[in-house]
C-alpha cells in the first residue's frame, strides 16, 4: 500500500439507513467535523434502506448542502447487509469505514483507525467491548455471539459494526457473492493483516433500534449457516449416535427376551424412544431445511437490493441500479 504523503487519499463513509430520522443531522454534523481535521477526502455515502419516516427528505437536504454526500434510497427495506453493499458499490476510494446511524458508536475513534491502515493494516476493526444497551438486548447479543463464535472463532466476542476496509479488501469482499451473507464472518474470512480497537459502545439517546428479535434469530442463523458446516457435521454425528444406540438397545432387547425377561413394562420406554428418535428426526429435517432455503435463494438470481433513487448535491438520478 503505497502510503506517500504527497497522494491525498480518498476515504468513503457507508452509513446503512433505516428510521434514523432522529440521528442523522447529527451524525452528518460529527463526521464533517471529524473529516474537517484529517488531511484526506471524504465521501459520504448514506443508503436508505426503505425508511418510512423522514430520512430520505433530511439525506436530500444533506445532499443538497454538501456535493461529497451521495443518498441510495432503496426500493424498499432490503435489510443492513445489503444496504452496506449497495454503499461499497459505489466506494472508489482509498479505504471505506463501515458504521451504523443511530450515534452509539463514536466517530472519534475514526482518526485512529485511520492511522492503523496507513501504519498497514488492511482491515481495521472497531469491535465492542461493553454495551450500554438494556438487559435484554445485551443478555441475547451475547448468548446469539457465543453460537455465532463457534463457526467464526476469531469474531470478538461482542462482534462489529464498525470498520475499516482498505481498497484490496473492498475488492475482495464485492467477490462474496452470498445473498444470506454474515458480513462479520466475511469480513474475517477474507484473511488481511487485521488490527482491533476495543471500544465500549455508548448509549442510544435518540430513536429506537429497528434491530427486533426477529432479525437477529437471521443474522444468527446465516453466521451458523453461511460460514460454516458444523451443523451439518454435527447433525451426521447425532444421526449416527442415535442409530448407535438404538442398535445397543435392540441387542438388549433381545437378550431380556432369550433370557425370559420383561424388558419394560407398558408403553412408557417406547413412547420415550419414539420421542426421541422423532425429535432428532426433526432437528435434522430443520437444519436441512436452512441450508436447502438458502441454496434455493441464491439459484432464484435475485439482485440483493434495488436502487430506485441516487442523490448527489443539486443531481437526482431516479433510475433503478
Amino acid at each position: 500500500m503505497d502510503m506517500n504523503s504527497e497522494n491525498l487519499h480518498t476515504i468513503s463513509i457507508v452509513v446503512p439507513v433505516f428510521r434514523n430520522e432522529e440521528t442523522l443531522v447529527e451524525l452528518y454534523s460529527a463526521l464533517k467535523k471529524i473529516s474537517l481535521t484529517l488531511s484526506y477526502e471524504f465521501r459520504f455515502i448514506f443508503v436508505n434502506d426503505g425508511s418510512d419516516d423522514r430520512s430520505e427528505v433530511i439525506l436530500r437536504e444533506l445532499a443538497q448542502s454538501d456535493k461529497t454526500i451521495l443518498v441510495l434510497t432503496l426500493s424498499r427495506n432490503f435489510g443492513q447487509v445489503a444496504a452496506i453493499f449497495a454503499g461499497l458499490n459505489e466506494c472508489e476510494g482509498d479505504a471505506t469505514i463501515i458504521m451504523s446511524a443511530d450515534l452509539q458508536e463514536p466517530v472519534n475513534l475514526i482518526p485512529k483507525m485511520i492511522s492503523a491502515w496507513k501504519e498497514g493494516s488492511e482491515i481495521v476493526i472497531a469491535n465492542r467491548t461493553e454495551r450500554s444497551d438494556g438487559l435484554f438486548s445485551r443478555a441475547t447479543s451475547s448468548f446469539f455471539y457465543s453460537l455465532i463464535r463457534y463457526s467464526n472463532p476469531g469474531l470478538p466476542e461482542g462482534g462489529f459494526d464498525f470498520v475499516l476496509l482498505g481498497r484490496n479488501a473492498v475488492a475482495a469482499l464485492k467477490k462474496i457473492k452470498n445473498r444470506n451473507r454474515f458480513l462479520q464472518g466475511d469480513i474475517l474470512w477474507l484473511g488481511f493483516e487485521t488490527r482491533f480497537i476495543p471500544y465500549e459502545r455508548e448509549p442510544r439517546l435518540k430513536g429506537k433500534s429497528q434491530w427486533s428479535f426477529s432479525k437477529k434469530i437471521k443474522y444468527l442463523l446465516d453466521g451458523i449457516f453461511s460460514t460454516s458446516y458444523w451443523p451439518i457435521r454435527m447433525m451426521s454425528l447425532l444421526g449416527f449416535s442415535t442409530a448407535f444406540s438404538g442398535f445397543v438397545y435392540i441387542l438388549i432387547i433381545v437378550y431380556m427376551r432369550i433370557m425370559h425377561q420383561t424388558p419394560f413394562n407398558g408403553w412408557a420406554p417406547i413412547m420415550v424412544v419414539m420421542l426421541f428418535l422423532g425429535g432428532v428426526i426433526m432437528i435434522m429435517l430443520g437444519i436441512t431445511g436452512e441450508y436447502l432455503w438458502r441454496i434455493y435463494d441464491e439459484v432464484r438470481g435475485r439482485p440483493e437490493y434495488i436502487v430506485k433513487k441516487k442523490i448527489s448535491g443539486d443531481e437526482d438520478s431516479n433510475r433503478p441500479d
